[in-house]
């Protein structure tokens, strides 16, 4: 079964950087989408960024590009959001997905497994 695990969420202050990291294990290929996710109360869960493992094929949703970057390490199975020039609205927890896909999504209804969430709270 696939199983994904996050970590490098935190507290920053706006105009700081993080780092997520999704680890992935449990998959039958090398070439899937995966995305990361996030939510906060009151708020549907939303795309923030997806990418092909198989290729340089990304979305990013319009609040976090040219902030945000997702890449996939294939060597060590991870996946990565790095986050620069964060902003107070960026607060939420953060969730990494994979999908077995045809097209990359963008949408949390489009991907089959999800991992455990980290916080990335912005303030002053």
């Amino acid at each position: 079964q696939v199983q994904l695990k996050e970590s490098g969420g935190g507290s920053v202050q706006p105009g700081g950087s993080l780092k997520l990291s999704c680890v992935v294990s449990g998959h039958t290929s090398s070439s899937y989408c995966m995305g990361w996710f996030r939510e906060v109360p009151g708020k549907k869960r939303e795309g923030v960024a997806t990418i092909w493992t198989g290729g340089d094929k990304t979305f990013y949703d319009e609040s976090v590009k040219g902030r945000f970057t997702i890449s996939h390490d294939n060597a060590k199975n991870t996946l990565y959001l790095q986050m620069n020039s964060l902003k107070t609205d960026d607060t939420a927890m953060y969730y990494c997905a994979l999908d077995y896909c045809t097209w990359l999504g963008s949408e949390p209804y489009e991907y089959d497994y999800w991992g455990q969430g980290t916080q990335v709270t912005v303030s002053s």
